[in-house]
């Protein structure tokens, strides 16, 4: 009797244990697609693939999970779908504050935000009682994407990028943040993330 309930609780570990090795082997498997698909450019696929990831993510090793939030954000930023990017984008941003291709990312897609918001500003007169809090709202706006473009700025100089801040100070009539500029891109040059590792 005993030998027959040790040899079950030997077959129920070993099943127990296969069944681990094989959600394992399946959850590596998606992550190799999904890495395929994000190597290749084809965004609609990565994303397909990525969310169904996503109910596994608390599995993965904190690094790997980051690394994938970075890549699924892309590939939603790829594909226009900018509310899902920027939920990605600000986990990895959380995660790793200093890795700035998350920062561009996130600078660019509220700047688009921004813009909407500047587009409505210019089709209101000045005198309008609506231009106000207008044109708080698009301060506001502005100085969400900032730290985000200064941040790749710093990390990774682009005359586009460039000129976008200084444009958004300019525009927001921060002749202070404008001036000082130079200064902070410096300090934010400091501390650079280029690649994010699984280790």
């Amino acid at each position: 009797m005993i030998k027959r309930c040790f040899s079950l609780l030997l077959f129920l570990l070993a099943c127990a244990a296969a069944k681990a090795q094989t959600a394992d082997s399946i959850l590596l498997n998606k992550l190799g697609d999904f890495d395929m698909a994000t190597l290749s450019g084809d965004a609609n696929t990565a994303i397909n693939i990525g969310e169904k990831i996503l109910p596994d993510t608390a599995k993965m090793e904190p690094k790997v999970r980051v690394n994938f939030f970075a890549k699924l954000a892309k590939a939603y930023d790829d594909g226009d779908e900018d509310a899902k990017a920027i939920v990605y984008y600000e986990k990895v941003a959380a995660a790793e504050p200093n890795y700035y291709v998350a920062q561009r990312g996130l600078g660019y897609l509220y700047n688009a935000k921004a813009e909407d918001i500047q587009l409505k500003l210019y089709l209101t007169s000045k005198e309008s009682p609506d231009y106000k809090a207008l044109f708080e709202s698009y301060r506001k706006a502005v100085l969400k994407a900032l730290p985000r473009l200064e941040k790749a700025q710093a990390c990774d100089p682009d005359d586009d990028t460039l000129d976008l801040i200084m444009t958004l100070y300019m525009n927001i009539h921060d002749e202070q943040g404008l001036s000082s500029l130079k200064n902070h891109l410096a300090d934010l040059a400091k501390n650079c993330v280029d690649l994010l590792s699984d280790k």
